[in-house]
């Protein structure tokens, strides 16, 4: 099947994860730039834009015919910032940041903005931060219908693990199909993200957790993770493809992409042209992004010529 995902899907790369170092904006735009020279690449993930950098970069993306997602997760987090949280002034706070990114993305010519949940309270106040979420995504949406003309851009929920590193509210995949549901019965404009460098550290086998998003499921992340509590990468810092301490690599990668297409992934109409599958991955200390980009193409055609 080498090759065969070309108009079936768009691959695409988390920008600021592949090239951490770049900072300026002069920076930026020659690193997606880099992005969207490459004809491998059919969508590109940015964030933490300033609105003229985001008319700036949107052109380039435009021009290159790009699916584009505007990941907020970075900003949410930076800010310490929960759209769970039971401090009604910090839910606000994550509301108003989250407002500013949709303003942005739709600047960029995003389809998507991805968001987390923020921090899990405990077990004890876990069903009243899921109200909260609820209500922050429902007003999300809400403020993206509003603000949308040509097209109207999607909220989409990434799930992160709750007991070894990000510890968010959500969470299991489980969890994040029935917070989906809720907030869909009044908004079309949501969906979920799902990473498969998330489910080893949830303790989720690929089917299981496809299988409980699949109704809403309109983004996909491809990464890595280490759960050797003796590594220094332990948890969700997203090594390479490979990396003798991941989780994940070809074999794995291979049963991942096995399962999205037997959930039907692949042949829905989403709020992207095409369904994206992007990479996140981070180069380690030392590592070319360049070098690091080639692997994960290569270990990408490796995994879809095996299926």
């Amino acid at each position: 099947m080498e090759h065969l995902w070309i108009g079936t899907l768009n691959v695409g790369i988390v920008h600021s994860m592949a090239f951490p170092d770049a900072k300026s904006d002069d920076e930026i735009v020659c690193t997606i730039r880099k992005i969207a020279e490459d004809d491998f690449f059919g969508a590109v993930e940015v964030s933490n834009l300033s609105d003229e950098l985001a008319v700036r970069v949107g052109e380039i993306l435009s021009s290159a015919r790009m699916d584009v997602i505007y990941a907020g997760q970075p900003s949410l987090l930076s800010h310490g910032l929960s759209l769970c949280s039971l401090d009604e002034d910090e839910r606000k706070k994550a509301v108003e940041l989250c407002k500013s990114n949709i303003d942005k993305a739709y600047k960029v010519g995003a389809s998507i903005l991805t968001v987390h949940s923020g921090k899990d309270p405990g077990a004890d106040k876990r069903e009243e931060a899921k109200k909260r979420l609820i209500d922050s995504l429902r007003e999300l949406c809400a403020y993206a219908q509003e603000k949308g003309e040509e097209h109207i851009v999607s909220i989409s929920l990434e799930n992160f693990d709750r007991d070894i590193d990000k510890r968010f509210l959500i969470g299991p995949s489980e969890e994040a199909g029935e917070i989906a549901a809720k907030v869909k019965e009044e908004f079309s404009n949501f969906g979920l993200t799902l990473d498969l460098s998330h489910l080893p550290l949830l303790g989720e086998k690929p089917h299981e957790a496809l299988i409980a998003v699949s109704d809403y499921l309109i983004h996909i992340h491809i990464g890595n993770c280490v759960l050797k509590k003796e590594s220094p990468l332990y948890g969700d810092y997203h090594p390479p493809f490979g990396f003798r301490d991941g989780e994940v690599d070809v074999d794995e990668l291979r049963a991942f992409l096995e399962a999205l297409i037997y959930i039907g992934y692949l042949k829905r109409s989403l709020p992207t042209r095409l369904p994206v599958i992007s990479f996140e991955i981070k180069p380690l200390p030392g590592q070319s992004p360049e070098v690091i980009i080639a692997s994960a193409k290569r270990t990408f055609m490796e995994a879809w010529a095996k299926i």
